[in-house]
């Protein structure tokens, strides 16, 4: 197995993990309901995109 030669320093391994960490979901509003939605995506609340309605929900 490989070992490293020579210590590498606090900066170095810094460097390397800074994409290391969660990022917050891009949301959208859906014009039909005004539910929050994920850009892209069938509204999940009223089941429509782009204007139609795609997905048959259930009401509870």
């Amino acid at each position: 197995m490989a070992n490293p030669k020579h210590r590498h320093s606090k900066s170095r391994r810094d460097k390397r993990r800074t994409h290391k960490y969660l990022k917050a979901p891009n949301l959208t509003v859906c014009p039909q309901c005004q539910e929050v939605k994920k850009p892209h995506h069938a509204c999940m609340s009223c089941g429509t995109y782009n204007s139609r309605e795609v997905v048959t929900v259930q009401q509870i």
